[in-house]
């Protein structure tokens, strides 16, 4: 069995790895960690974990296999040259780090080290999205020839109550669009997926935002990437989708469309579904992510020192590249902002100004014929 140290004892340790780490017969929840030392007290109580230590040296120095890293984004370079330094594997919550070039030292620092580095991609371990990857690479809708990712939700709303009962706007809004925004954040998961399931690493990327509030990043976010081998993705990421209604509702779909049929999968409609020449087959949905699966893999990692499906940091690193130079392209794209249009883009200026020229028929143009249209390639 496998004794896992857990630094930082956030929502997302709590909710997400605790329970998924004690579903592995494998692996034992060992120890944890947090800067609110009371906080890791009370969860040792709570999941009946044998140590909460008080000191980040005490943890690392403890009888662990190998760490789990929970804490926010900034603090993950630390941590994780923390873990090499004591001669542990780790498991990192996305993102590894928050630039390239934090990411790119602690991959090489922990292969100096002999040590594996993964990435919390859960999403590769649902069942539905392990199914994706065995049609897609059984060709069941023929050459996959485009899919589109959307998730756009509300990240639990703009609003919260301050101690006086006065309505602010939300801390964790407001820490995870500093930290990048939805692409960044959450958007690397689809990226991840793209990469995974066609097995084509992405050659360029474009990156368009909408802005719904005023950080600097966009709150709404597309993307399109194209494949090495043709294939075209389009994710679609939101933090702003019904941010302040009163009954909020996400969007959470993949579709992926081939030169044979439709694979389509829906969160909110629990739908699963393969249609190609053949006819139509309902497939047993599953949730969109699996914390479980990814513990099982990672234990059968562990116990062959390969990485086998998980997720590796090399699979974080180019994810987060991906969804970082489409962010920056977003806000390189937008219009300085205006008290009429605060989100126009530059893109949607030129649309504006093509489209009060001259107009065509005014002019005395000879007719081109429509083989020329083709040949030249210049009719807009």
């Amino acid at each position: 069995m496998f004794k896992l140290g857990v630094i930082g004892c956030g929502m997302i340790a709590e909710r997400g790895h605790f329970p998924a780490i004690q579903q592995i017969p494998e692996l034992q929840l060992y120890a944890l960690y947090d800067r609110d030392f009371e906080r890791s007290k009370s969860l040792q109580r709570q999941f009946g974990v044998p140590h909460a230590y008080p000191s980040e040296k005490e943890f690392f120095n403890s009888n662990i296999d190998a760490v789990v890293v929970c804490t926010p984004a900034p603090v993950h370079y630390a941590n994780v040259l923390d873990a090499a330094a004591a001669r542990k594997h780790v498991l990192c919550e996305k993102p590894l780090g928050t630039s390239e070039e934090e990411m790119l030292e602690m991959r090489d620092v922990m292969n100096d080290a002999g040590l594996m580095l993964f990435t919390g991609f859960n999403y590769r371990f649902s069942q539905s999205a392990i199914d994706i990857r065995h049609m897609v690479r059984e060709e069941a809708i023929g050459e996959v020839r485009l899919l589109r990712l959307i998730y756009n939700w509300h990240l639990h709303g703009k609003w919260e109550s301050n101690d006086q009962g006065e309505r602010v706007e939300s801390a964790l809004r407001r820490g995870r669009m500093k930290e990048g925004g939805p692409m960044v954040d959450c958007g690397v998961h689809q990226i991840d997926l793209a990469r995974w399931w066609l097995r084509s690493e992405v050659e360029w990327q474009r990156g368009i935002g909408v802005w719904l509030d005023t950080y600097e990043a966009p709150d709404h976010v597309y993307l399109h990437m194209g494949h090495d081998n043709g294939a075209h993705s389009m994710v679609e990421m939101s933090f702003s989708y019904n941010k302040a209604s009163k009954e909020p509702r996400t969007h959470f779909q993949y579709e992926l469309i081939g030169t044979d049929g439709v694979i389509r999968y829906n969160r909110e409609e629990h739908s699963f579904e393969l249609r190609n020449s053949h006819g139509t087959q309902y497939l047993p949905w599953h949730p969109e992510k699996s914390f479980a699966g990814m513990y099982a893999e990672f234990a059968r990692a562990l116990a062959n020192g390969e990485a086998g499906d998980m997720p590796t940091a090399q699979d974080g690193i180019m994810a987060s590249r991906i969804a970082q130079a489409a962010t920056e392209q977003a806000i390189r794209d937008r219009d300085r902002p205006s008290k009429e249009h605060p989100c126009t883009k530059t893109l949607a200026k030129q649309v504006r100004l093509r489209h009060a020229r001259t107009p065509l028929d005014t002019l005395d143009l000879p007719i081109r014929s429509t083989s020329m249209i083709a040949r030249n390639g210049d009719e807009s």
